[in-house]
């Protein structure tokens, strides 16, 4: 190969450097665009209020949970446990698993299983598991109760909340009576 098919061969590479080049500031100046003082775009998002104590969150919102109990269903809700009861029983007399046994759970006092170390969130919380409670710790327990272990994501749907619950007071000596 002789100097003068190099020379083309890097005036060729050279030409198509410009041109590239050329074309970019040209369509810069075609198709000019003003940029913004700020950039990014303004997301408009409703604010929720929110009160918090040291272990728990409550929401300002009042579930109307006659409302919601109406809308479970026993059936729907011994199917849906069956996610929990890869870590929780609910047979009388049943034995604890990786989460303590559910039998009578309605109206007990949380923490309250003698035999099952609780995490320290649950058992210095001093309520009991009404359905407002349990539909609210079911939503999702970590933000319900802060510092519980139970590594559940929670249940997104209201209907399958109000299903289990339903189904987790059946499963008592003596079930309360519902709104």
């Amino acid at each position: 190969m002789d100097s003068f098919e190099i020379n083309k061969i890097v005036a060729a590479v050279l030409m198509v450097a410009l041109l590239v080049i050329g074309i970019g500031k040209l369509s810069d100046v075609i198709f000019y665009v003003e940029k913004p003082e700020t950039p990014g775009y303004e997301v408009e998002v409703e604010q929720v209020s929110t009160a918090s104590s040291s272990s728990t969150i409550a929401v300002d919102e009042k579930v109307d949970i006659a409302a919601l109990m109406a809308m479970g269903d026993i059936a729907s809700g011994e199917k849906i446990f069956k996610k929990c009861a890869a870590c929780h029983s609910i047979i009388k007399g049943g034995k604890n698993a990786i989460g303590p046994a559910l039998y009578n759970v309605v109206g007990r006092k949380v923490g309250s299983v003698e035999d099952y170390k609780y995490s320290k969130a649950l058992a210095a919380y001093e309520k009991e598991w009404t359905l407002e409670e349990l539909n609210g710790y079911l939503t999702k327990p970590a933000k319900w109760i802060k510092g519980t272990k139970m590594a559940f994501a929670g249940l997104r749907k209201e209907v399958d909340r109000a299903s289990v619950i339903k189904y987790l007071n059946e499963n008592s000596d003596n079930p309360i009576p519902l709104p």
